[in-house]
């Protein structure tokens, strides 16, 4: 895969970040005033037990879920004070979402699934087919792009997913249990796929994994105890 149109990383700060649930007449806190500075490029793994925010913290870095309090910025941009529509275009442009399922459409084939994003964005579908080729190439799919997803094993359909995350070249990538649906040996090969293309790429990335071991490959690494972040 060219790299010749990395992105440079986008710069994510966090301030005072603040998320609760309401759930009748009690308040469930999850995130407690987040603190967060990642330069363009850097690599976080972050960690923590089931139910310690670390997926409420990465929905709302992928602007996919509004704080209740703090500001998250995105190369010095308060996206959610922005309009809607406003942080919809920042999502498509500058976000690559990577969930623990794959959450492919059953109907298109692996091409056509990672063509997506492109043609969401107004890019024709020449454009479209070449980067998504491109991607499904790196990912080691070159044989299997006609494929849908009920032909493709479980590894695949999530080096899919990572392609279609790709496309558009996002400067801030993010990964939500990439792995957890894998087996080990399975979940290794991808995450091997996952570094290695973020590293070609030059993107900003924050994983969340329970797995120490994966967490372990990245030179940062925090911890979501008690709401808040902790470097461990």
């Amino acid at each position: 895969m060219s790299t010749k149109s990395a992105s440079r990383g986008v710069a994510v700060s966090v301030r005072g970040l603040v998320r609760h649930h309401q759930k009748g007449t009690t308040r469930i806190d999850v995130l407690e005033g987040i603190d967060l500075d990642l330069a363009p490029g850097d690599r976080l793994a972050i960690v923590g037990p089931s139910g310690s925010g670390k997926s409420t913290l990465l929905q709302t870095l992928g602007l996919l879920d509004a704080p209740s309090g703090g500001k998250v910025l995105l190369d010095g941009e308060d996206v959610f004070a922005a309009s809607n529509s406003r942080r919809a275009a920042i999502r498509n442009r500058k976000v690559g979402f990577v969930f623990q399922s794959h959450n492919l459409l059953p109907e298109h084939t692996a091409l056509g699934n990672v063509m997506i994003p492109v043609r969401l964005a107004g890019g024709s579908v020449a454009v479209a087919e070449k980067r998504a080729k491109a991607l499904l190439r790196a990912v080691g799919l070159a044989r299997r792009i006609h494929h849908k997803p009920g032909e493709l094993s479980g590894g695949e359909q999530q080096r899919v997913a990572l392609a279609r995350a790709l496309v558009m070249g996002p400067g801030l990538v993010l990964a939500d249990e990439p792995t957890g649906n894998l087996d080990p040996n399975t979940a290794l090969g991808v995450f091997d796929v996952m570094l290695q293309l973020n590293q070609q790429l030059g993107s900003t990335m924050v994983v969340v994994t329970h797995s120490l071991e994966l967490a372990g490959r990245f030179p940062r690494r925090l911890a979501v105890a008690r709401g808040r972040l902790e470097e461990f």
